[in-house]
């Protein structure tokens, strides 16, 4: 049965999914950027989901990340560019999953259903070295757009007046 309003633990774990399923992501974690593993256990490539906010509307709510895709470099960096383009091509790929409704379609048929959903223009910012591990990628905002028809029926509160 489909879930009509989608909660930030539905958005989390459909997101982590989507990592888990790429057949070039090996590690998917979700928190501050400060959270990324600083132990250096982590199986690369990683991407890493960062909650910055969420926006609502009437009819929708907008979960907002800052998503980022990361993988290990050489040493001497010789393998740099070529981690940039794999790199941003598994952005891309994400990107296109949640643009294009035949990845959301839920447990129906109709593949113009759309479940979770980002729209617009993206902006992708490399990156180099910036955590404890040498590692280089792209970092870019997604909102992530799912409806919510604000049921005031359900919430779970006593039923009296609450005006004065």
């Amino acid at each position: 049965m489909a879930i009509n309003n989608k909660t930030y633990n539905n958005v989390i774990d459909t997101l982590k999914n989507l990592g888990d399923k790429h057949y070039q992501i090996s590690t998917t974690t979700v928190g501050n950027i400060f959270d990324i593993d600083l132990e250096k256990n982590t199986k690369y490539p990683l991407m890493h989901l960062n909650p910055v906010n969420v926006t609502t509307t009437r009819t929708e709510l907008i979960y907002n990340f800052q998503v980022f895709i990361m993988d290990l470099v050489e040493p001497d960096e010789s393998n740099e560019q070529e981690v940039y383009s794999d790199v941003l091509q598994i952005c891309i790929d994400i990107i296109a999953i949640l643009s294009n409704s035949k990845w959301q379609a839920q447990l129906q048929l109709d593949i113009n259903a759309p479940v979770y959903f980002a729209e617009g223009n993206f902006t992708l910012e490399p990156f180099k070295e910036r955590f404890d591990q040498s590692v280089t990628g792209w970092v870019f905002n997604i909102g992530i757009t799912v409806g919510n028809d604000f049921q005031s029926c359900e919430i779970p509160m006593i039923n009296k007046f609450i005006g004065k």
